[in-house]
């Protein structure tokens, strides 16, 4: 059997702050990149993405790279050829796109191909790849 790609999970919290002591402080993950608004895992291999949610204002996206991401979405983290094909077959079908295919963080640590489509009843799904996968949890 193959190894399965790592996944990719995206969940609002309404405290970021908590978030990171329950993740690395108790179950032992390493943090990726955060900002003042999300921070990024090492979920047991996995990329789990925790988006701060001001409960007020009822936010359904926050800003990463100057995209404005939807904050519950789930995806998978293909290589740089999958996801070039993937793009290609999704552009050619139509596929609604939520954020339109792109590099994120250019030259950055943790620089990035993504995508968002709108998946079957409005979910986000996101598809990325990284030109090296040990640079998936890179800070």
């Amino acid at each position: 059997m193959s190894a399965l790609p790592p996944f990719h999970l995206a969940f609002p919290v309404d405290d970021l702050e908590e978030a990171r002591r329950f993740f690395c402080e108790l179950l032992g993950c390493s943090v990726g990149r955060t900002s003042d608004r999300w921070a990024d895992f090492n979920f047991f291999g996995h990329q789990i993405s925790a988006h701060l949610v001001d409960a007020a204002d009822r936010i359904e996206v926050n800003t990463v790279d100057g995209d404005a991401v939807p904050v519950r979405h789930f995806g998978v983290i293909l290589t740089l050829g999958e996801w070039r094909a993937l793009r290609l077959k999704l552009e050619t079908s139509g596929a609604e796109f939520i954020i339109e295919p792109k590099v994120r963080f250019e030259g950055q640590a943790g620089e990035q191909a993504t995508m968002f489509v709108k998946g079957p009843s409005r979910n986000a799904i996101e598809f990325k790849a990284f030109d090296d996968a040990q640079r998936i949890f890179e800070r």
